[in-house]
Formats: C-alpha cells, structure tokens, sequence
C-alpha cells in the first residue's frame, strides 16, 4: 500500500473554489479501481492550506490515478490558484483501518 499526503496552499481568495473542483477529484478518484481513501481537509488555522490524504492499494495504482480524466482536469483547473507548488509527501501506512 502506498499513501501520499499532498500540502496544497491557495492564493487567498481561491479557497472555496479549490474546495469544489477538489471534492470533484475526491469523488471520481473514489470510483477508481486501487484507491482505498481520498481524504480532503482543511487546516483549522489557515483556510487557504489544504491536505489531500490519498492511499492506494501500490503504486501502479497511484500511477494510474494520475493519468485520470478528474485528476488531469482538477490538475490543470488548480494549478493557477496555487499560492505555491504544491508538495506531495510519499508514506507507507503502518497501522491502517
């Protein structure tokens, strides 16, 4: 299993229309064979910072998830309201429910 933790910063402003084209991505990446969660959340302090908690069943999976009409379309959708690169964070879950 592999999971990845994606740190996104939006321009301020840009919050509320990250949180739509990302639930977007969050329901159609569900649907994908492999995936095993895709989490959004919302820093508690900081409303423009956002983590995507994403695991897949391997990484082929996650390699595919990339080449998803969703993801390409929420990918190129965010890239303008990003505040700063966003920065993704490779994991291997260790306890896992």
């Amino acid at each position: 299993m592999i999971a990845t933790l994606v740190t996104v910063h939006v321009i301020p402003g840009c919050a509320d229309a990250f949180a739509e084209i990302t639930e977007y991505n969050h329901i159609n990446s569900r649907k994908e064979p492999g995936n095993v969660r895709f989490d959004v959340l919302r820093a508690n302090d900081d409303p423009n910072c956002f983590v995507l908690y994403e695991v897949y069943e391997d990484t082929d999976a996650a390699a595919r998830h990339k080449k998803t009409e969703h993801y390409l379309k929420w990918k190129e959708t965010v890239a303008p309201m990003m505040e700063v690169p966003r920065s993704g964070l490779p994991t291997t879950p260790l306890c896992f429910d």
